[in-house]
């Protein structure tokens, strides 16, 4: 099982993800509906679970078998959103993704960077994990200033990539690895001392992006 710890910066603290925070997440995921549900990954199946314990059990039972970091956000001690570090492999790899959303009331506190950057920091110093990505819809700009922010590299457009609000949708990458922030990416970003331009999507990717994908009709 990989540890989940707490951690703290300012205002904003990480934390494990509970099964008592059930409550809490059903009640910011019911109040942030419309906030939400533009970025929320769904299934191609139509199914909708609303089994707010289950869902937590299931991201606990992913990081005892150590593929997962299941995060709760805070904000003054108030519960906000999730980060979820999930993908985890070792050896020669030594990747993993991060996910996130964050309560609308809470945007524009820097909670998400300061979330991301305690994450990735305790996943390269602590966990071992080497590389780190974080893919993002192209629409969406509040999350593209969070890597924007704490300099993960663009990499690249990933076509109908993950499923959200109900259909197949594309996704800028970002990565980032750990020699290239040796200091720690809530100390870089704090001190000022990321490369600029660092995490900006090229316009010609952002023109690739609004072009659709050709799909084939079903026969």
């Amino acid at each position: 099982m990989t540890t989940i710890p707490t951690l703290s910066h300012g205002r904003v603290t990480i934390r494990p993800l509970r099964l008592r925070d059930a409550r809490d997440l059903d009640q910011a995921l019911a109040g942030n509906r419309s906030w939400l549900r533009t970025w929320e990954a769904t299934s191609p199946s139509g199914h909708v679970s609303s089994d707010v314990r289950g869902s937590i059990r299931a991201l606990q039972a992913n990081a005892r078998a150590g593929l997962g970091l299941p995060f709760a956000m805070e904000l003054d001690g108030r519960f906000v959103g999730q980060l979820n570090v999930s993908g985890i492999t070792y050896g020669s790899l030594a990747s993993a993704s991060i996910g996130y959303w964050v309560v609308e009331d809470a945007a524009g506190h820097n909670v998400t960077p300061t979330a991301v950057a305690l994450a990735t920091d305790h996943c390269f110093r602590v966990v071992g994990i080497h590389r780190l990505e974080i893919c993002i819809r192209p629409e969406n700009g509040p999350s593209l200033r969070v890597v924007e922010k704490l300099g993960f590299r663009y990499e690249g457009l990933r076509r109908r990539y993950i499923h959200i609000n109900g259909d197949w949708r594309d996704h800028f990458c970002f990565g980032l690895v750990a020699e290239e922030v040796r200091e720690g990416v809530l100390d870089r970003w704090v001190q000022g001392r990321v490369p600029a331009g660092t995490g900006v999507v090229p316009p010609a990717a952002h023109e690739e992006a609004a072009t659709p994908v050709a799909v084939s009709p079903r026969r």
